[in-house]
């Protein structure tokens, strides 16, 4: 009933716990059992270990929260040492979520990557580019293209490219992605935003800027599912403040093949179990039998 494939790859449900929102799935476990998730993209990944941004790291604002954390991680070699095996005990798909400062460092942590047994990569393109001034790969259409043909070379996984709501065209981002390589893409990533503590009269984070998550981007994010399904021919997996089963719906039938559940592990660690629930009864009192029946509807 909420069985999909993407990529050639089965998912139990469309439902796949978004990268920097759940670790690296063992910290849930003491909830429920995550291997009734039809996937987890782990915590973002570099090629080397980077502790973060300092100062503060979350911040919540209405409908929603923003985060600079700053890609903290063990880096991509203790990621497939140490953290995998344990991953892989977990009974659903591993998504390894990578990013970069430099093509290099993509190409050799995908090539990293490509021989471990994880399900698929996520390419992560929101990363600033260090050799470009800083501004992130998935900005300019070029340069995202040059990066995600540069690690489809590298790897015979499968290859999600995680879009940023920041490109300058996400459609055209999008279609520049796929004839890069791409199997298939996952979109919103945060939207750049920033807060102000008024009292000390500065910007709340070190870095100034942060990435806004949570329900305020919701229409934002299923509008651009919604065009990128249109105009492209690989799935599409849907994220961006999604916090229930009616959220999930709105998504698959704007086009998303899965979905991504990010912010609201945050405030209900029991939401998966919950929209597990809440999606089979839907598809029951509709009268449909296989969940694929309504993606793309609209």
């Amino acid at each position: 009933m909420l069985k999909v494939n993407i990529n050639g790859i089965d998912f139990k449900n469309p439902l796949i716990a978004a990268s920097g929102t759940f670790g690296f799935g063992e910290e849930y476990a003491d909830f429920y059992d995550v291997g009734i998730l039809g996937g987890i993209s782990s915590k973002g990944l570099t090629l080397n270990k980077r502790q973060g941004n300092g100062g503060i790291r979350v911040f919540e604002t209405a409908s929603g929260m923003m985060n600079s954390v700053g890609l903290q991680n063990p880096g991509v070699d203790a990621f497939i040492h140490e953290v995998l095996p344990k991953m892989r005990k977990i009974d659903t798909n591993i998504i390894a979520n990578l990013g970069g400062s430099t093509i290099d460092d993509y190409e050799i942590g995908a090539s990293k990557l490509d021989k471990t047994d994880i399900d698929m990569i996520e390419l992560n393109i929101s990363c600033p580019n260090v050799k470009s001034g800083g501004m992130a790969f998935g900005i300019k259409c070029e340069v995202a293209e040059e990066v995600v043909s540069k690690v489809r070379k590298v790897t015979t996984k499968p290859l999600m490219v995680k879009l940023s709501p920041n490109a300058e065209n996400i459609v055209d981002m999008a279609l520049s992605c796929a004839k890069a390589g791409a199997d298939s893409l996952s979109l919103i990533n945060t939207v750049k935003a920033m807060a102000i503590d008024i009292k000390k009269r500065k910007p709340v984070f070190d870095n100034t800027f942060a990435g806004l998550s949570g329900p305020a981007v919701k229409p934002i994010a299923l509008r651009m599912v919604y065009e990128v399904s249109k105009a492209v021919d690989i799935p599409v997996i849907g994220l961006g403040g999604i916090m229930n089963a009616n959220d999930v719906i709105e998504f698959l039938m704007a086009g998303a093949k899965a979905v991504q559940l990010g912010t609201v592990n945050f405030v209900n660690p029991m939401a998966a179990v919950d929209i597990i629930r809440d999606l089979e009864r839907f598809l029951e009192e509709q009268g449909i039998k296989d969940i694929n029946e309504i993606v793309g509807i609209i």
